[in-house]
């Protein structure tokens, strides 16, 4: 599937919920234990300014260093920032939905003046790092430190030139076109192409045709690196990423050491995976083009990134016995679906839970489907514009399955920031940033079965078990293809921050890393200059992608959990959860923690489980591994990297 992720701001993030900015690029804060973080040096310069005032942008005020100084500290910080963090949204808003010179400028401006006060409030928040106080002033002290995706260090400046960049790498992505058969094309175009297109010249022209909007991006990528870096130092980090590893209520170290772990769980059935597709595709293609041994050509996959496998499903799909009788795009395309029922459709999954209906101003101000008139921000994101139900999507919607899942995933962020929307400010956010993500991907686990295509009356009846293998080889080219490329994202970016990899290795290491955790490799040596991360949104819009990894596990903990609750006793791939409002209820419960507590206190409250658990994927997609494993029997699995 095509599914888009959503992004999120800084300051943004904390004022008004993990997606209400969009397009800023920033992250959500998470709830962590920095005290190990943040090194004597630091606290005691944050504490030695920390009664001093300041009359620029930051507003910086005078507190005591005790525990009245640290709670009327916060009631101040959650006052300023719900006007500035509004104000910053609908001008994001602005922008995402119609790019200019002024709106960028605009944009420009207010994120400068949001970084200095972030950076001014995570400044002053340290000083109290060694004040007992109540333990939610506490965990909010903490938020203020880790909210920060890209800090600016304090000097005269940096603010708005991160702020420069930053706005400057996004819109340059987001209004990247390149020639393809003499005519200039945008990603939605080259994104439909390079589905469909069973033509490895074809595919590789697309491929390295939006390529070439990213080399631009390097230089201004290397500079924001550099201030990013010297900000986090400034708060007591070694570096940027070890500051975003630093926000799930664990240590830094110890929080890498847990993805491994969970990829280790699930590696092994993405080798199996790897391997069936890899000898479909040279049943296809032939040895010329794609071998039956080693990495997978990258552009054969249908995908402009090779994140998702799904649109080759007529590729690598079952030889003999158990076809699909249905297509999702075909069913909503003969039923008249257009943009608009896609999103009341997936409105109608959330309040048949029994949660309340999308207010009006959604529809009256969501962008849905993308202007003729203006360049925008395709990108599928959702919106909390003033922090309480000012709640919105953007969307370029097409009517067809990736975007019916996309829909439903969406609305999960806005389900989700309504329901935290009585938190404190500082809590109005999901537990972690895989929560986030994993809520609506979760609901679309059910979107996606033909149980619930049944239940709304796209499918009259529901196929039988002899459709099991191919309803999960279509899951799992999207699901399980997706977990390395969810891994090296940040891998790669860990290791830039850190200094490991220099910016003249940016695009060798990008590579090397596709090869590690993907088995891929592009379709033909890339140029001197190139700058492949760039063309992934979520490196020029500076989003932390560990939370799409996370996101992959969480889903199935929770479809697992709400299955059991909803006394499902079938194979888990078929479980609806559509109606059952007792599981709406617990599943409301959890949303409305928002980020108040531990991220496992809120896993705990919705599956009964306090960890990262990815046994439930092996759950889910048993039969199919099983199914994968007698496919490739003699086949020479696996690949060198």
């Amino acid at each position: 599937m095509k599914r888009s992720l959503m992004t999120a701001t800084a300051l943004c993030a904390l004022a008004l919920g993990v997606a209400a900015c969009a397009s800023l690029g920033m992250n959500q804060a998470n709830a962590a234990n920095a005290a190990a973080e943040i090194e004597a040096a630091a606290l005691e310069a944050a504490a030695a300014t920390a009664a001093t005032t300041d009359d620029g942008p930051s507003g910086r005020r005078e507190y005591p260093v005790t525990a009245e100084g640290a709670a009327a500290f916060i009631a101040d910080a959650e006052t300023r920032m719900t006007a500035l963090g509004e104000e910053a949204a609908r001008i994001a808003w602005t922008r995402a939905t119609n790019i200019t010179f002024d709106t960028m400028w605009l944009e420009s401006k207010i994120n400068a003046e949001v970084t200095e006060t972030q950076v001014a409030l995570a400044g002053q928040a340290a000083a109290f790092n060694d004040v007992e106080v109540p333990a939610d002033v506490r965990r909010k002290l903490n938020l203020l430190r880790l909210g920060i995706v890209l800090p600016a260090p304090a000097r005269p400046g940096a603010a708005a030139e991160l702020s420069d960049i930053t706005t400057r790498l996004d819109s340059t992505y987001s209004v990247g076109k390149f020639e393809y058969q003499g005519r200039q094309i945008t990603l939605d175009e080259a994104n439909i192409l390079i589905a469909d297109s069973r033509n490895p010249a074809e595919t590789k022209a697309l491929y390295e045709g939006w390529r070439t909007i990213s080399p631009v991006m390097a230089a201004d990528y290397a500079r924001m690196v550099e201030i990013a870096n010297e900000g986090s130092r400034e708060l007591g980090f070694a570096d940027t990423g070890a500051m975003w590893r630093a926000g799930y209520d664990m240590d830094p170290d110890a929080f890498a050491a847990e993805t491994d772990r969970l990829w280790e769980q699930v590696k092994p059935f993405y080798e199996n995976l790897h391997c069936y597709v890899r000898g479909r595709l040279n049943a296809k293609y032939g040895d010329a083009v794609q071998p039956d041994h080693g990495p997978i050509r990258a552009d054969l996959l249908g995908n402009m990134w090779s994140q998702q496998w799904g649109n080759i499903y007529d590729v690598v799909a079952p030889t003999t016995g158990g076809e699909s009788s249905y297509d999702l795009t075909n069913l909503l395309t003969s039923q008249n679906y257009d943009a608009m029922r896609m999103v009341r459709t997936g409105e109608g999954f959330y309040t048949s839970l029994g949660l309340a209906p999308l207010p009006q101003t959604f529809w009256e101000r969501s962008m849905i489907t993308r202007p003729r008139d203006r360049e925008v921000v395709c990108h599928a994101s959702a919106w909390n514009l003033d922090n309480v139900d000012d709640i919105r999507i953007k969307m370029c919607t097409q009517v067809n399955g990736d975007d019916f899942y996309t829909v439903h995933h969406e609305l999960g962020h806005n389900y989700y920031q309504r329901a935290y929307n009585k938190q404190p400010l500082l809590f109005r956010n999901g537990a972690n940033d895989g929560f986030h993500e994993a809520i609506g991907d979760f609901v679309g686990l059910s979107a996606l079965t033909p149980t619930y295509l049944n239940q709304i009356g796209l499918l009259q009846t529901t196929p039988g078990a002899e459709e099991d293998i191919p309803f999960l080889l279509k899951m799992a080219l999207d699901k399980i293809a997706f977990l390395p490329f969810g891994l090296m994202v940040d891998r790669w970016r860990w290791d830039v921050f850190s200094g490991e990899t220099s910016p003249a290795e940016y695009n060798d290491a990008w590579s090397a890393d596709m090869l590690k955790y993907q088995g891929l490799v592009p379709p033909g040596p890339r140029p001197a200059g190139a700058f492949d991360p760039g063309a992934k949104y979520h490196i020029p819009g500076n989003t932390p992608y560990t939370r799409y990894f996370l996101a992959h596990i969480y889903q199935f903990q929770f479809q697992r959990a709400a299955c059991k609750q909803a006394g499902w006793t079938g194979p888990l791939h078929r479980c609806s959860i559509y109606g059952n409002k007792e599981v709406g209820e617990r599943f409301n419960a959890m949303l409305e923690m928002g980020q108040s507590r531990p991220w496992p206190e809120a896993m705990e409250a919705f599956t009964g489980e306090r960890g990262n658990d990815a046994s439930a994927v092996a759950d889910y997609f048993a039969p199919l591994n099983t199914w994968l494993t007698t496919q490739n029997r003699g086949k020479d699995c696996g690949w060198d990297a």
